[in-house]
């Protein structure tokens, strides 16, 4: 069996017992890092063989995990913080070993986006995970762009020197909204700052951050102002059948279909 297993992302404590378990038991850990995997296995008295699989290597490294796992052997594939594939290598293995059929199963633990979302207090429902935003400022625009509309909570994980290029991008692309830097998560010096992408983030950049900005705000559709009644035949006269006219105004209103059907039931 292949393990990806989720590590901690600041205090060595916050790992399950079965991760534990299974990093003691497995024949083989793939790592992001050697080195860094090195100081969680040494804090916990494991001694396993270590292979590197990161951004440059990691269709080499998928085809030995698949090569390890066929020989009947136990492999744990982790990143330096976090969950593996999550903003860090391991997708391309979990591509390669689900097309081949291979299986593997997740052992999961500390999460960042989460942690800062509570240390936040922005609000969890239609938060969106967006990770590293692309180096190209060109690409970076283009992609905030895309996310300009989107009215819940938007997370992104930023290394220090970036986080100032971050914040003016999205100024630029979004205009003046909330934001939350949170860093140091699980850590002795762990740190949120609450400020305006107008003002940006005052004081020295340190550590790896999540990056939470508020959603757009929610524009109103027009024809909410009108009755249900009025809004469905709106859809109907411009061709929809019944059930489709329903179905759009009802997605328009942000409720189900069946809380307007009723008054419609003499169409």
């Amino acid at each position: 069996m292949i393990y990806f297993v989720a590590t901690p992302i600041g205090n060595l404590k916050d790992i399950t017992l079965r991760a534990l378990e299974t990093l003691k038991s497995c024949d083989a850990i793939f790592c992001e890092d050697t080195r860094h995997t090195l100081g969680l296995l040494n804090a916990y008295e494991i001694k396993k063989p270590l292979y590197s699989c990161h951004k440059f290597n990691e269709r080499g490294a998928a085809e030995k995990i698949l090569a390890f796992s066929r020989e009947g052997k136990t492999v744990c594939v982790v990143s330096d913080a976090g969950m593996p594939a999550v903003s860090d290598p391991g997708r391309e293995v979990c591509s390669l070993l689900q097309s081949c059929g291979e299986p593997y199963t997740v052992l999961p633990g500390a999460n960042a986006f989460l942690c800062a979302l509570v240390l936040a207090a922005y609000p969890a429902e239609g938060a969106a995970f967006i990770g590293f935003l692309p180096e190209r400022p060109r690409d970076r625009k283009a992609r905030l762009e895309e996310l300009k509309d989107y009215t819940g909570t938007l997370a992104f994980h930023c290394a220090p020197q970036d986080l100032d290029d971050y914040i003016a991008a999205m100024y630029e692309v979004w205009g003046n909204r909330k934001a939350c830097a949170v860093r140091e998560i699980t850590k002795l010096h762990e740190e949120r700052a609450h400020f305006t992408l107008a003002e940006g983030l005052l004081g020295e950049k340190r550590g790896e951050y999540v990056l939470l900005v508020e959603g757009a705000e929610k524009k109103e559709n027009p024809l909410c102002a009108l009755s249900v009644r009025e809004h469905v035949l709106y859809y109907m006269e411009q061709g929809a059948e019944k059930k489709e006219a329903l179905k759009r105004a009802a997605k328009d209103r942000g409720v189900p279909k069946s809380a307007l059907y009723k008054e419609m039931l003499d169409l």
